[in-house]
This record gives C-alpha cells, sequence and structure tokens, in this order.
C-alpha cells in the first residue's frame, strides 16, 4: 500500500498507477490519490473545516472550490454541525470520518483506506460502512486494508487473503466462502460418539476449541445425523459460513502478533 501511495520504495519489478511509474511520476500519482491512514494525523489546533481547508491548499485547489468542498463533505460524513470543533473535542469516530473526508477534498480517482474502522464501536463502523458504499455506488474506486473480515465482506466486491506478506487467495466474497467453506458450518460440542459418527460418515471437520465444525453445502443432512447420535447431549448449530471462516481454515487458529 505505501509503494502504491508513493510513499515507499517499491522492492522490486515495476510499478504503474494510473499508467504513471511510481519511481518518476510520484507527484502526479498522489494529486489523484486519496488516503486514509490508519493512524490520527488531524491537526489538533485547527478545527475539522479548518482542516480540510488547508489540506487542500496541498493540491493548489482554489479558495473558493475549497470551500464548497469542505463544507459539503462534512455534511456528507454527519460532521457539519462539528465544522468548527477543535480536533481534541471530537470523538474517535468522528476523528475517521473527518480523516475520510480529507481524503476526499481533492475529489480522487483511487481513494486507498488503511483499516478505516480499527478501535471504533459498532455504531460509528457501520455509518463509516454506509458511507463507504455510498462512495463505491457512485464509482469510486476504494482499496482497503483490514482485519475485519465482516468489514470486507460487507465492502468489497474483490479482496486479496494475505498471510505474512504472502497472497493466498484472490477472488469476490462469495467465491471464496463457496471454494473454501462451503454454503454452512454445522457446529457440535466435541465427544466420542460425534468424532466416531463423523468417521463413520467421512466427513472433514475443524476443531475450533472444544467444537467440532463440519464444512458442508448440506447442513440439514449432516445436522440431523449429528442430532441422532447427540440425542440431547450436546447442541448442533447450522450457520452461514463466512469469510473469516475461509481465513481460520487458510491460516490456521494459532495467534497472529
Amino acid at each position: 500500500m505505501k509503494m502504491i501511495q508513493c510513499i515507499s520504495p517499491k522492492s522490486g519489478g515495476t510499478l504503474e498507477v494510473f499508467g504513471m511509474d511510481v519511481d518518476t511520476r510520484q507527484r502526479r500519482i498522489k494529486s489523484r490519490l486519496g488516503v486514509v491512514p490508519q493512524e490520527n494525523n488531524l491537526d489538533p489546533d485547527f478545527s475539522a473545516y479548518r482542516n480540510l481547508l488547508v489540506y487542500a491548499r496541498y493540491f493548489g485547489i482554489p479558495k473558493r472550490t475549497a470551500e464548497r468542498r469542505a463544507t459539503e463533505l462534512l455534511a456528507f460524513m454527519h460532521l457539519d454541525e462539528k465544522r468548527d470543533v477543535l480536533i481534541d473535542k471530537l470523538s474517535g469516530g468522528m476523528k475517521r470520518r473527518l480523516i475520510i473526508a480529507r481524503a476526499l477534498v481533492n475529489e480522487p480517482e483511487l481513494l486507498i483506506l488503511d483499516e478505516p474502522t480499527i478501535g471504533l464501536d459498532p455504531q460509528a463502523r457501520h455509518l463509516i460502512w454506509e458511507k463507504l458504499r455510498s462512495l463505491r455506488a457512485e464509482g469510486n474506486t476504494l482499496v482497503l486494508t483490514t482485519h475485519y473480515l465482516d468489514e470486507a465482506e460487507h465492502l468489497c466486491d474483490r479482496l486479496v487473503i494475505m498471510d505474512h506478506g504472502r497472497i493466498l487467495v484472490e477472488g469476490t466474497p462469495a467465491d471464496l466462502i463457496r471454494e473454501h467453506a462451503g454454503s454452512d458450518v454445522v457446529e457440535v460440542e466435541r465427544t466420542q460418539k460425534v468424532v466416531a459418527r463423523l468417521e463413520e460418515l467421512r466427513l472433514n471437520y475443524d476443531l475450533a476449541g472444544d467444537v467440532l465444525q463440519v464444512f458442508t453445502d448440506r447442513p440439514n443432512d449432516v445436522a440431523q445425523e449429528l442430532l441422532e447420535v447427540c440425542r440431547h447431549e450436546a447442541a448442533v448449530t447450522v450457520r452461514p459460513a463466512t469469510l473469516e471462516d475461509v481465513f481460520l481454515r487458510l491460516t490456521g487458529r494459532s495467534l497472529r502478533e
């Protein structure tokens, strides 16, 4: 991501953004990008509105145009009532929305977002999701990194799952779920009877703590078989497979630091 933003030298080969080489056309590339960093780098000495105006200067945007865009973007991100409030008086969710608004000041052709909702409460996350979906619906191109798999599933048309810098798979969320997890997951408490029955049926399963997970396109059949074995001794649940299931199946369950 930093190489695309022209703030880190490329590690090898060639890299072009908008058909331009990142080594020789950095200024032109940056003028057409919008970047939402993971950290809060808003100017604490300025108000929300002033932060947008100052940022617009870096792109040579005329004053009247910058004022109009700043007003429109504050309204778009539900921050118009915080126009004259200093940054330190804003909540974490408001700051994230303001950073996204700032990234849109130059009307970028490509918006890059690094963990756009990290550390936010559910309400703030969903508001940002709503705004990002709105931008996407208007034809804007968004590239985001996230550790929230539900976020990727909600926002992305296509995604890449990486582990330790290596691309594992890429595709649409629906295709990846179908290919690597199946349509549903049947979960049941691990007992000797259950394990024996799964072995008899030659069904593959994953172990998640004390719970066995069977990934299948025949959830009703599998659940019925397990219910007959459990006889009310253990609960059997069925749920749709998710991207989180795909990620854990591809990378394992060991802790990532």
